[in-house]
């Protein structure tokens, strides 16, 4: 397990930044919501009369004034963006970074097969998925309690563990990717998260659209979905993890087979 202690260790200051970052917006907008809780009625019948905007963002089924339907709406945001973003990033140059920064002879050179090469970088992105979620989960706990707000427990367990699943899924594709770059590709990484989150809004805005919730890993983790049914769309959550596990698949055979320069 030497490169994945090795990739932990590089990778901890920008999991400590990104960590850091989504837990202290999640902690500024907990704190928000006791000083709009008052004004909260008023702010859901705005946002119910904006059309296409509040179907974008699922607050045609969620009530804004509670704090589940506030939770799901801006702490959702953040949480799904931000780790969207965090997992795509570390995906797309866990591969690519050893042509990239002229390592890929060193490491290749030791006894050790491509495929164990490949599986330990693979359990270091997941480390520091379950890291920066188990982190921020606890964060987004600890800020209801300290505004006196009984914890919903099942809806934000519920929530993370869509989200969480999103950055698998997202982590998992730009790990394909990364085997087929050689140059690192960051720009690739974070368009592609961008891409998933806007086809989501898309898919909400248009009935027509429906299907490319079947696309994107946002269509599983519908803050107003969750929290209406409760539970994970199987289909919706069967379809993206299936994606996910072609996309390592691929990440294995294109590695394992790829000339190194």
């Amino acid at each position: 397990m030497t490169i994945l202690k090795h990739e932990l260790k590089q990778s901890r200051r920008s999991l400590l930044i990104w960590t850091g970052s989504i837990g202290f917006f999640i902690l500024i907008c907990v704190f928000l919501y006791p000083e709009m809780k008052q004004e909260m009625a008023g702010i859901s019948s705005l946002f119910a009369s904006m059309g296409a905007f509040t179907a974008a963002f699922g607050m045609d089924r969620l009530d804004f004034g509670t704090l589940t339907g506030f939770y799901a709406i801006e702490c959702g945001n953040i949480l799904g963006i931000g780790g969207a973003l965090f997992a795509s990033l570390i995906g797309v140059n866990i591969l690519s970074k050893e042509e990239k920064e002229g390592t890929a002879e060193f490491l290749l050179s030791h006894p050790i097969s491509r495929f164990r090469l490949v599986t330990e970088k693979l359990l270091a992105l997941l480390a520091q998925l379950v890291i920066l979620n188990a982190a921020v989960f606890l964060l987004s706990a600890l800020s209801l309690i300290m505004i006196g707000e009984e914890v919903p427990w099942q809806e934000i367990s519920l929530l993370h563990f869509a989200f969480f699943l999103v950055q698998i899924e997202l982590c998992a594709l730009c790990f394909c990717i990364s085997a087929f770059l050689r140059q690192g590709g960051p720009g690739a990484g974070m368009g592609l998260a961008i891409f998933m989150y806007f086809l989501n809004i898309i898919a909400n805005i248009s009935k027509n659209a429906d299907f490319l919730k079947y696309i994107t890993p946002f269509g599983y983790a519908e803050g107003a979905d969750l929290i209406s049914s409760m539970a994970l769309d199987g289909s919706m959550t069967a379809a993206g993890m299936g994606l996910g596990i072609a996309g390592i698949l691929c990440g294995y055979l294109k590695y394992c087979r790829k000339d190194i320069r």
